[in-house]
């Protein structure tokens, strides 16, 4: 849909609030059109450049991306004016949000607006099949979130949410009785110092993986606590500390460590962490911006039943991060310290854990067709996982002692609709005789 470009400089004129005006830029605009005054001050604040920097074209149509490109140039004013010139400019960023995105600019002063509140959320399903994995008695589940964020202030922002979990198409009991109701994983408050460099979150947050950027192999249940950030355009420092979710995993009587074998007998139950993260960005632009970061976790678990502090993790990793146009890579690798007297099956008391992934194109949610397809790498020793559910589409009792590929196609069917199907191959257990059975996973993300 095309609309007057003077309808649009007209609402954008609202924040320029000028005071003397400049000469006229545009040959093919006469000083006596009833619009002379709204172009000369745009153009003197920067809002529009004319064509070819000499012309106006006052009577032609603009496109809906020269429309969005002024309104975020009019959104960088928003501090010059009224209550209701924002609301006017907020109006049209509602109205260019899509477009917005994909020219890489985030409406941060419409999601920072005060007394603004939103209700958002997203479903999905999924199937999951891995051979002589007892969960394929319930390869498909769902899950449904909703998600409600409002702005008290200009630097404090509370969001809180409900997820029902994963539930499991085949169960047959009652809601009440499937042990997974709807419970409330997000509750936090978001404050910023005045500089929008120094950020502080206290509260629950939904899902916490060691790394904030990386691979995402380490994931946990939802972590109560409080985390400082600082960053600016090339540095990032993250510090935090919080106890998870209580939670034991089904048929674990006792807390135990890493055992001899898998990580299955871990549980979140009383665990604690404290974590620090340093990121490095470099590059030129969005389109080629990299980056690098190591991070380091201390997991501590202190309600045994012996009274002792019977768990006790150290958990150190690096990553690097490329983009180069449509293509991006990750290096990761991860070191984990066991506690005193605990080894794995190859006598050590750490595990290491190397990932790799190489991916091609963007599938974003608000670009229909938008596609990527990626290739991944693991090399996990025994016990290198700790995580219940990792943040990666494996079964977390698959996610140690082996070397595995993995391939994946994701697809945006309509706007917020992505569909995803993975696959692994070339498994192959590091130690025993036994290689992991190869997993497929294919699931519907939906978000509203």
């Amino acid at each position: 849909m095309k609309k007057q470009v003077v309808c649009t400089l007209t609402a954008a004129l609202a924040v320029t609030s000028l005071s003397a005006l400049a000469a006229n830029p545009f040959v093919d605009v006469p000083s006596d059109s009833w619009a002379y005054k709204s172009v000369v001050e745009l153009a003197d604040a920067g809002i529009i450049q004319g064509v070819d920097g000499q012309y106006f074209q006052g009577h032609r149509n603009i496109t809906r991306y020269e429309a969005a490109e002024m309104v975020a140039k009019a959104m960088a004013h928003m501090d010059k004016a009224s209550v209701e010139q924002r609301a006017l400019i907020n109006k049209l960023a509602d109205e260019y949000a899509d477009e917005l995105n994909n020219l890489g600019v985030r409406v941060t002063n419409l999601e920072n607006r005060v007394g603004n509140t939103r209700v958002f959320g997203d479903a999905f399903v999924r199937y999951r099949y891995q051979n002589g994995n007892k969960k394929n008695d319930n390869s498909w589940d769902t899950r449904f979130r909703i998600r409600a964020q409002g702005q008290v202030n200009d630097r404090t922002k509370v969001t809180a949410g409900v997820s029902t979990g994963f539930r499991p198409f085949a169960s047959n009991k009652a809601a009440s009785d499937e042990g997974n109701n709807p419970y409330m994983d997000l509750a936090k408050v978001d404050y910023n110092f005045g500089s929008k460099n120094w950020e502080l979150s206290v509260g629950r947050n939904d899902v916490y993986r060691i790394g904030r950027d990386a691979y995402g192999l380490q994931y946990f249940d939802a972590l109560d606590g409080a985390e400082l950030r600082y960053h600016n355009d090339n540095l990032a420092i993250t510090t935090g500390y919080g106890k998870f979710k209580d939670g034991k995993k089904p048929g674990v009587d006792t807390v135990k460590p890493i055992s001899d074998a898998h990580s299955d007998h871990f549980s979140t139950d009383g665990l604690k962490t404290g974590y620090g993260e340093i990121d490095v960005f470099f590059g030129g632009g969005k389109a080629a911006r990299s980056e690098a970061g190591i991070y380091y976790n201390r997991l501590h678990q202190s309600n045994h039943s012996s009274g002792e502090d019977y768990f006790a993790k150290y958990i150190a990793g690096y990553f690097a991060r490329g983009n180069y146009g449509k293509w991006s890579a990750l290096a990761n690798y991860e070191h984990i310290g066991f506690n005193a007297g605990v080894k794995n099956v190859d006598g050590q008391d750490y595990g290491d854990a190397w990932m790799g992934k190489l991916q091609y194109g963007n599938a974003s949610f608000a670009a229909p067709g938008s596609w990527d397809t990626w290739l991944e790498y693991l090399d996990l020793d025994d016990g290198s996982f700790l995580g219940g559910n990792p943040f990666t589409w494996r079964f977390s009792s698959d996610m140690d002692n082996q070397r595995s590929w993995g391939i994946g196609v994701d697809y945006i069917v309509a706007k917020n609709l992505k569909f995803s199907v993975m696959q692994s191959f070339a498994s192959q257990a590091k130690t025993g005789s036994q290689d992991p059975h190869e997993m497929t996973r294919i699931h519907f993300q939906m978000l509203f």
